[in-house]
């Protein structure tokens, strides 16, 4: 890879990686609608550019090799936004990036496309979705638009769940679901390099002695995470019991997001 794109480049995400992969790449190209800054040795910075904008989607991708997507609307919102960033911008972003060529996405999923599978459940990339919110249904969306893109397209996608991305762990869940800052940096460089991809999934985890997700790409693809929430748990745990957290989010992998606006019958989910 000679160029790569960082779409959203200034959220909490994208300045880790913008951080992390500069020097690694001969250029790095970063966009957002927000400021980002001057350009650093190596970057490319096209600031002001909003999903909704396909030819300006389309202008920055030109040279491009591969795009790590992470623009869009990052937590459970009303519609119209998810709609407008997650959706629509989606399809722009994919669309834009096989006009120009692009080889390779790296997306930004979530693990809240899988959200109301039960947490004591070991799951994979093979599971069914169970989004746990209009977000996790826009990821589960842009899931679905990169397998459309790799098998009509050819182009080459690999979709990160995402967990708990934080400096830190800081409650009981994400004793399973952390993403330490530098194990993401290390997890996207290899999806950037990884030979023989076509569509695959991965889990955005560190290497959390209480994690329940797998999946067989991680291992094959060189991700040697380095870091374990189970440094914080006696901290954490000191502070809040597993028991402690509300029965509608201690129940799922979604945590908070599943007890956001639900009226359903826990009963029936299983």
């Amino acid at each position: 890879m000679h160029r790569i794109l960082i779409t959203g480049a200034a959220g909490a995400i994208g300045n880790v990686l913008r951080e992390g992969l500069r020097g690694r790449y001969p250029v790095v190209r970063v966009t957002d609608r927000a400021a980002l800054g001057p350009a650093q040795k190596g970057e490319e910075v096209v600031e002001g550019l909003d999903l909704a904008d396909l030819a300006g989607l389309e202008a920055a991708m030109k040279d491009v090799d591969a795009v790590v997507h992470l623009a869009g609307t990052p937590v459970e919102q009303p519609w119209e936004p998810i709609l407008a960033n997650n959706i629509i911008g989606l399809h722009n972003t994919y669309e834009a990036a096989r006009r120009q060529g692009v080889k390779r996405i790296v997306f930004a999923s979530s693990n809240h496309t899988i959200g109301f599978h039960p947490r004591g459940r070991h799951i994979d990339e093979t599971v069914p979705p169970r989004p746990d919110g209009r977000y996790g249904v826009s990821k589960v969306f842009g899931e679905a638009m990169g397998r459309l893109y790799a098998d009509k397209h050819g182009m080459e996608i690999i979709n990160l769940r995402i967990g708990s991305f934080q400096p830190k762990p800081k409650n009981v869940r994400m004793l399973n679901t952390w993403l330490s800052h530098r194990d993401c940096v290390h997890l996207v460089d290899v999806c950037l390099r990884a030979a023989g991809i076509h569509f695959e999934i991965i889990y955005g985890v560190s290497a959390n002695s209480r994690n329940k997700w797998h999946d067989s790409l991680a291992a094959r693809i060189g991700y040697r995470p380095q870091d374990n929430a189970e440094e914080y748990a006696a901290e954490i745990l000191v502070a809040m019991q597993p028991e402690d957290e509300p029965l509608t989010e201690r129940l799922f992998h979604g945590g908070e997001y599943c007890a956001m606006e639900f009226d359903g019958d826990l009963a029936k989910i299983g």
